[in-house]
């Protein structure tokens, strides 16, 4: 379990470092031949994991859930039950409640053109370099239905919901 939140949160940190970071790529190839970049690894920094489970909470776990993960182990990065119930759970669940979402298969279907991926099964699946280079490679196609594109996952249904810290970028 402290994988998959070492893993979220070093995902949704990275979002923070946008700002500082381009579009230059690392060698590293993926599955589909885009290269990508290896993600900063501050597992053992617990100031840096808890900015990212917030940054997880406000901007992720509106349309993701994280189902393999409860609020608790937010413990594992030196949080109390105090500060999780203050600062991350935004709504009626509890410390040790799995990290679920209220929208529904159905709706994300309908909104998204499909349902949006449970974020502890994909930063599993693909790993924090992929999900890395994947956030930082949006930019702006108002030929989508979203108004934005990604060179890692070209056509996707999410919109760019980092943008304003990252920016808007062009192809």
């Amino acid at each position: 379990m402290k994988r998959i939140l070492q893993t979220l949160t070093s995902v949704c940190q990275a979002s923070a470092l946008v700002l500082a970071l381009g579009f230059g790529m690392a060698a590293n190839a993926s599955e589909g031949g885009f290269p990508l970049d290896a993600a900063p690894d501050r597992v053992s920094n617990n100031a840096s994991l808890q900015n990212g489970a917030k940054l997880f909470v406000n901007y992720c776990l509106n349309c993701h859930a994280a189902s393999s993960m409860r609020y608790n182990r937010l413990r594992d990065i030196g949080l109390t039950d105090q500060q999780i119930k203050d600062n991350l759970i935004l709504n009626d669940a509890k410390v040790g409640d799995l990290m679920t979402i209220s929208m529904t298969p159905k709706e994300g279907k309908a909104f998204f053109g499909k349902n949006p991926p449970d974020l502890s099964v994909e930063a599993r699946a693909r790993g924090t370099d992929w999900l890395y280079t994947y956030f930082r490679t949006f930019y702006k196609d108002d030929t989508t239905q979203t108004g934005w594109n990604n060179l890692v996952y070209p056509n996707v249904g999410m919109p760019h919901v980092l943008w304003q810290l990252q920016g808007e970028r062009a192809a």
